[in-house]
């Protein structure tokens, strides 16, 4: 059994790295002893194990990578093949797609408290660590997709720095000035919200990423969704048609009995399913006020986690929806409710209204820290900010 996991682990990393590290990678204190990638399917997490293993100064003998989608891996625990790898004194295990394996938390806490091996483990963005022992062990780290700065140094080969959303608000003006001083930002955003968003564009024309981000949804809807969420295999055209029908639909506008009957499920039905999208990464679910972790209260806002979901799913692209799904998508790490003033309220704190050059002040008149988030300008004034700004967040 040992030999041929040991065999694909070689192969693995043998293989080429890219050389590009993405933000994230320079965050994870790689110093603990047990690390944890989340994040939706094709965002690069397993490339971030890739190089991490591949940068370590020890001996290829003393790594171990082990993907557990692998039919290989289906009659072995974690414990078995941690057992294995200690006796061969193996310093490092990486598991991959973790959430391929039942019971994983109380394996990875009984091989973290009785073995000295380092591991790194990744898997999908709806994964819970319910285990409060692990969670106090493993440092998890969530994965978003590529962020416009990121997509332009991958596409340019030029550095961009990256911003906080305080420096933002306070420098655009500045911001702006130096990047339109390298490239056209215009040029490449209207490109990065069409295929920009997943690493994998890299080795894709625009025809054949399509093919691959569809790929990516039935994988997460057809082999996640369904093992994490219990979802009776007959309803997967269900999901699909659930997603279609969101992104078809301006957000806000949906109606949850309506809805469920066009779908053909009951309205509980229909809520899982809505939340176990959002838990997928392929959906994000907005609230002007969420009570708690209530499943059943009605969203105020449905818009697709990211704007390359568009191109994939609707044959009626609604651009506002483009627009509004970027720039959440960009301020993932921060605090983001719906907002009855603008559209968004971030932290608290800062109000948003989203739209294009000729977005007027009218809806966030006199409204304090309000500010304009508008499309197909190079650079603002005062409460005015270019829409592909929000793209320097990471």
């Amino acid at each position: 059994m040992f030999d041929r996991i040991k065999y694909y682990s070689l192969l693995f990393l043998s293989s080429n790295t890219p050389e590009y590290r993405r933000s994230v990678f320079n965050k994870i204190n790689f110093n603990e002893k047990m690390i944890g990638l989340k994040g939706a399917k094709g965002v690069g997490k397993t490339t971030i194990i890739h190089q991490y293993l591949n940068s370590l100064s020890i001996p290829l003998k003393e790594k171990l990578y082990i993907s557990l989608d692998n039919p290989i891996a289906e009659e072995y625990t974690l414990l078995d093949i941690a057992e294995e790898a200690h006796k061969r004194d193996i310093k490092i295990i990486a598991f991959d797609e973790i959430h391929y394996k039942n019971n994983f938390e109380k394996e990875l806490k009984t091989i973290y408290d009785f073995f000295d091996i380092k591991v790194i483990f990744s898997g999908s963005s709806a994964i819970a660590m319910s285990n409060t022992d692990l969670s106090r062990r493993a440092v998890i780290y969530d994965v978003p997709v590529l962020s416009f700065r990121e997509f332009l140094e991958l596409k340019t080969n030029e550095k961009f720095e990256s911003f906080s959303l305080k420096e933002l608000l306070e420098n655009h003006e500045e911001i702006a000035f130096n990047i339109i001083s390298k490239i056209k930002p215009l040029k490449y955003f209207e490109e990065y919200l069409t295929y920009g968003a997943y690493p994998f564009f890299l080795q894709s024309s625009e025809e054949s990423f399509v093919l691959k981000l569809i790929e990516v949804i039935n994988k997460t809807i057809e082999s996640d969704l369904l093992y994490l969420f219990n979802i009776d295999i007959k309803n997967i055209h269900i999901l699909k048609k659930l997603l279609v029908t969101l992104c078809e639909n301006p957000p806000g506008s949906f109606n949850v009995t309506a809805l469920s009957k066009e779908i053909g499920i009951n309205v509980r039905t229909l809520y899982n399913y809505i939340e176990a999208l959002h838990k997928g990464k392929l959906i994000h679910l907005l609230y002007y006020n969420k009570k708690g972790n209530a499943i059943f209260q009605k969203p105020d806002k449905i818009l697709l986690d990211n704007p390359n979901l568009f191109n994939a799913l609707c044959s009626k692209q609604n651009k506002g929806s483009i627009r509004e799904s970027f720039f959440i998508s960009q301020l993932n790490s921060y605090k983001i409710r719906y907002s009855k003033q603008g559209d968004y309220i971030i932290d608290d704190k800062f109000i948003f209204e989203i739209g294009g050059k000729n977005k007027t002040q009218k809806q966030i008149k006199d409204i304090e820290n309000a500010y304009l988030a508008v499309d197909d300008i190079e650079t603002g004034n005062e409460n005015k900010i270019p829409l592909y700004l929000f793209g320097f967040l990471y």
